[in-house]
């Protein structure tokens, strides 16, 4: 084809123009589309029974067989419409295929919502006699339009990503551009189609064209819903921290038990380890480290009714972990690169070493609250240096564990009393080991400088965690 590509594929929803926008598309020379292909409940049309010589089950059983057939079908080029509810394994195959092209095809949510309601009301979907239409006012019910609303933005939101990452294009169309003569021929040389179109198809008629105010029973009540709706997400939080990978090789699986412990780094990691260990009398050296993505998974495999599990701490608790075991002591493990910059340019007043006989609580609160200065800077995309995983969200450390395996359990830090021992009945220990407090080998204690200044600094460079976790105060 012209337009350099084999098929296409019309991304839509219900009641959004699609069956319009196919009938115009069938009206040219070259074009065929087959309704909705992948359908989980028919193929291509109601009460038809196969597609191109496929059967419902046949394409249930292998769908790449129906995309081939469509692409394959001729002459001309072939599509199908595709809503978020269709086959998904198709939905991956078209996204990763640059030849396929692609036309969005978005409506304004509330008309669309409408639309559905009457359409279900009255089981009316398509109108091609003015004469037998049926009318029907609906009630507007704000927990299912959020709903609604939500599918869609999670959908487009998947189509724009997978584009983006894959460096293609769509074909972007409102519903109100379906009116347009112009813009229908301009799709038909977008994909690679030499014929043009006269006029627009005559034989589908517009169901609802009232207003709303005639359409929704409780349109005031409807209009106060809307009016405590926020398109514009004024209340979100900008994150502009990097997204991070699974970290499976700090990931620890216990040595008999199937227990896997996924860390969040600056957490209590050796009480954690320490306790694995001691759940079946072992060395620590004995659990099982450093594991890659192939040997987790035979672990995950032949360790039935496993657990995975992480554990958070309190974002204070966790900042000044991180500045006293990677920044302040220019010891093992200590970034010193990053210390280096941290005391030259951002002007963090860190010792020099320590011990230092003038380094007391009061500068060690001052060097903290610079610290935690740098973290909102650093977690904002402000700074030249990396985002590390011990200062890391720990919200984005959850996100990253999920692209390998969302934790079954993520339990709280003060919580392991409790929580530990009930995960360990779980995978048949009936009397585990007390879990130890963690004991940090920091030159001061939190307590010892912990105040409302600092409190305000960590929510400012974690309001993610505080609002997706939901912590209190650490005091």
């Amino acid at each position: 084809m012209a337009g350099g590509f084999d098929c296409f594929v019309i991304f839509a929803e219900m009641r959004t123009g699609s069956n319009f926008l196919e009938s115009n598309l069938n009206a040219l020379e070259g074009i065929t589309c087959h309704g909705e292909a992948f359908n989980p409940h028919f193929i291509g049309y109601p009460n038809r029974s196969e597609l191109l010589g496929l059967t419902l089950p046949e394409r249930d059983a292998d769908p790449a067989r129906l995309l081939a057939a469509i692409r394959h079908h001729g002459p001309g080029i072939c599509g199908f419409r595709f809503f978020h509810d269709h086959d998904p394994r198709v939905l991956n195959a078209v996204l990763d295929d640059p030849r396929c092209a692609k036309i969005v095809l978005t409506r304004n949510p509330l008309d669309s919502y409408v639309s559905k309601k009457i359409a279900q009301a009255t089981g009316q979907w398509k109108l091609t006699n003015v004469k037998r239409r049926r009318e029907t006012a609906i009630t507007f019910d704000a927990a299912e339009f959020e709903a609604h609303v939500a599918r869609l933005k999670g959908f487009q939101a998947t189509l724009r990503h997978r584009l983006q990452t894959s460096g293609q294009t769509a074909f972007q169309l409102a519903y109100e551009d379906l009116q347009c003569l112009e813009v229908i021929n301009g799709l038909a040389r977008h994909l690679g189609c030499g014929s043009r179109l006269d006029a627009l198809d005559a034989s589908l008629k517009v169901q609802n064209p009232d207003p709303l105010e005639t359409k929704v029973a409780n349109f005031d009540e409807m209009a106060l819903a809307l009016a405590r709706c926020d398109p514009y997400d004024l209340t979100r939080s900008p994150d502009f921290e990097p997204r991070r990978g699974a970290a499976v090789p700090g990931f620890v699986a216990a040595a008999h038990v199937p227990l896997l412990y996924m860390p969040i780094r600056s957490g209590p990691e050796d009480a954690l380890r320490a306790w694995l260990a001691a759940l079946d009398g072992v060395p620590e050296d004995a659990l099982r480290t450093r594991l890659d993505r192939k040997a987790l998974r035979d672990w995950l495999a032949h360790s039935r009714g496993h657990r995975r599990f992480t554990v958070l701490r309190h974002p204070v608790a966790r900042a000044h972990a991180a500045f006293c075991d990677k920044i302040l002591v220019k010891g093992p493990g200590c970034y010193r690169d990053i210390r280096r910059t941290l005391r030259n340019f951002h002007k963090l007043p860190l010792p020099g070493s320590l011990p230092d006989a003038g380094y007391d609580a009061a500068a060690h609160r001052a060097a903290f609250l610079g610290f935690l200065r740098f973290l909102k800077a650093n977690l904002s995309g402000q700074t030249a240096i990396r985002v590390d995983a011990h200062w890391c969200s720990q919200a984005a450390a959850v996100e990253g564990m999920a692209q390998f395996g969302a934790p079954d359990l993520i339990l709280r830090e003060t919580d392991l009393p409790e929580a530990l021992p009930s995960l360990a009945r779980q995978v048949g220990r009936a009397a585990p080991p007390v879990v130890a407090a963690a004991q940090p080998g920091h030159p001061f204690a939190l307590a010892d400088i912990y105040d409302a200044e600092i409190e305000r600094h960590a929510r400012a460079a974690y309001r993610r965690d505080y609002r997706m976790f939901g912590f209190g105060d650490w005091a």
